[in-house]
Parts: structure tokens; sequence; C-alpha cells
């Protein structure tokens, strides 16, 4: 049995200091999305109207390489928000996102969201600060990642002796 859209919101560690009042809000802008294996949720350019959280399955964020298999940039789980770009301008995806397995989301209207942000500043300030700890804890990711690589590479580090 799956729970009340809303306490999933109020639950998640993404979301929940955004105070109850804009959680209305957040419902508000929420539909079910399920991917079958190897389906796209979106790709590289596409136009950025929309985020998910992920409820079940995996989905690996990948660069797509015009003659080859895509570059996996990172894999995301159970709990993960996928797609950010909604909140910026240009408003364009970055990068693939591809359903590993089947995949159950909640689909977020991003314009919605920012169309409620333009009217109320300070529902605006809470769902930037939430995205902005998304986008950093990814960067961060990344940035860890990217020195691994480094090391795989260039033999330096603990694993090169």
């Amino acid at each position: 049995m799956d729970l009340p859209v809303e306490t999933i919101l109020r639950e998640h560690a993404s979301l929940r200091e955004i105070p109850d009042a804009y959680v209305g809000v957040l419902v508000s802008c929420v539909t079910s999305r399920r991917f079958g294996s190897g389906e796209y949720l979106f790709r590289l350019g596409d136009p950025a109207r929309r985020f998910f959280l992920i409820r079940s399955g995996t989905v690996s964020i990948e660069y797509p390489v015009p003659g080859r298999a895509p570059d996996p940039i990172q894999t995301l789980s159970e709990g993960d928000l996928v797609g950010w770009s909604w909140l910026l301008e240009p408003h364009t995806r970055h990068f693939d996102a591809r359903a590993l397995d089947e995949v159950r989301t909640l689909c977020f209207d991003g314009d919605r969201l920012l169309g409620h942000a333009s009217r109320d500043h300070e529902f605006g300030y809470h769902v930037l600060r939430q995205f902005a700890g998304v986008v950093t804890r990814r960067l961060r990711a990344t940035q860890l990642q990217l020195l691994d690589l480094h090391r795989k590479r260039h033999g330096s580090g603990p694993d090169s002796a």
C-alpha cells in the first residue's frame, strides 16, 4: 500500500524542511509516473519542465557520446531527486536519465512550481534552498567520481602501491 503523497513529501530528506504550509503546493504539482527498463525519463537537450522523485527502481544519469555507449555519470535510486534543470534558465536538460529497471516516480510540474515561487517568494526561497542542497551533493559526488577516475588513470593514491 502506497503512502499518501503528502506523507512522502513531509518525510523526504530533501523536502522535509519545506514548511508545512507549502506541502500542499508541492502536492498540487505532482503526478505518478512509471518508466520501463531502458526508457528515458529525459534526454540531453530536452526542455526541462519537470523533475522526479524516485519511489522505486534505479536511474542512470548519462552523457551521450556519438558513436559509442553513453558515459554513466551517476546512478540514482529510491528517494533521490532527478532533474534540477527546470529550476534555472535556459530550462534545458544537460544529461540523459535512463531507467535501468522498472522505475516508479512522483513527477513534479516545474512550471507550476516556478509560477508559485514567483507569486510567493518565501515559497521560492524554500524550494531553491532545498534544491541547492541536492545540487551541492550531486556536484560533490561527481567530484569524488572524477578524483577516483584520475587516480585509476594516473596510478596515484593508495591503490597504486
